[in-house]
């Protein structure tokens, strides 16, 4: 199975033909942004989701939504029914008889009781079918999350993935995620009729790197839209770039927390060689010294400038991949 050439201009367009749409009335928006609610992000000031909704809204994001992890807290703060905030979360369900491994679905428009009904099917229940029958019945828009994305499970059930997209309306292509992987999901979405979405999943307030454009004056319009594939993609720059510039905010971050935060909390970037060094650092005793804490900073910023983190992480990566390719190909 051959990934490349997929993404063509019939899915993605530059960000200057981007602008002339926008000037049209097409919405730009960025469906997967994590604040500082989600269990893996630094809960600092600068990630707190009123200040990244003000964030979002001044760098044109038409609708905004906060996807934390298995937790609509944002909405709370932030109030459910603020204008141009879409409720979102992202909810991480392990059905060890249907699938084997552990996916994450993007869910839109809920309020805090259809929240809670989802939770205990997936936490309690672990039945994927009862959840997708859930999602269609409250007809709230949903998305499969970073297909080929797994979570140190061991050996994923790639053979069920094809199947997976299949229940799906809307597949994304997610900047977190190797180039590779993101092209085989737009074929199996393309395969499929599926609409297809583009994402920062940033952790660090970076959203908006990536989006996706479609028509519509109301959030329900603009998701309808791309579930047609009346839709545009726009992911200039590459995931090398991409990446590198997340782990660069990334540790500005962590190292501007205070030292019983950093204890705290659990780091993590998908890089879990850079996670290793991080949280080791962020627990020596050089945290009490507000030289060396700088030092240690500035190290670990320009180790993330250099690419070289990325490029280990795309190298572990690569060996996934032709896996993938061998199984798809078997199966289509």
């Amino acid at each position: 199975m051959q990934g490349k050439n997929i993404i063509d201009a019939k899915i993605t367009i530059s960000t200057e033909v981007a602008e002339n749409l926008l000037q049209e009335g097409w919405k730009k928006v960025d469906l997967h942004v994590h604040s500082s609610c989600s269990y893996d992000v630094p809960p600092v000031q600068t990630m707190h989701p009123a200040v990244l909704f003000k964030k979002a809204r001044s760098q044109g994001l038409d609708f905004v939504t906060f996807t934390d992890h298995d937790t609509v807290k944002a909405y709370d703060l932030l109030g459910w029914d603020k204008e141009k905030l879409v409720p979102g979360v992202e909810i991480s369900i392990r059905d060890p008889e249907y699938i084997g491994h552990t996916i994450h679905v993007n869910v839109f428009e809920l309020d805090s009781e259809e929240f809670k009904e989802l939770e205990l099917i997936a936490n309690q229940e672990h039945d994927f079918k009862s959840f997708i029958r859930y999602l269609k019945a409250h007809d709230l828009p949903h998305i499969y999350n970073h297909p080929f994305q797994f979570f140190n499970e061991g050996s994923p059930n790639l053979w069920a993935i094809p199947e997976l997209i299949k229940q799906f309306p809307v597949v994304e292509y997610n900047m977190q995620n190797l180039a590779e992987k993101n092209l085989i999901t737009a074929t199996l979405a393309r395969k499929y009729g599926k609409g297809l979405v583009a994402t920062t999943d940033s952790h660090t307030g970076g959203m908006g790197a990536v989006y996706t454009l479609a028509k519509g004056e109301t959030f329900r319009e603009y998701f309808e839209n791309i579930k047609k594939g009346r839709s545009y993609i726009v992911v200039e720059g590459g995931t090398k770039r991409y990446l590198t510039k997340e782990l660069i905010s990334w540790v500005e971050l962590v190292f501007s927390m205070d030292k019983q935060l950093r204890e705290d909390m659990n780091f993590t970037t998908n890089i879990q060689s850079f996670d290793r060094i991080i949280s080791l650092i962020a627990n020596e005793k050089i945290r009490e010294f507000p030289r060396l804490n700088n030092l240690a900073m500035k190290f670990f910023r320009n180790f993330s400038r250099s690419g070289l983190p990325v490029y280990m992480y795309m190298r572990t990566e690569k060996p996934l991949v032709s896996k993938i390719e061998k199984v798809l190909n078997q199966m289509l």
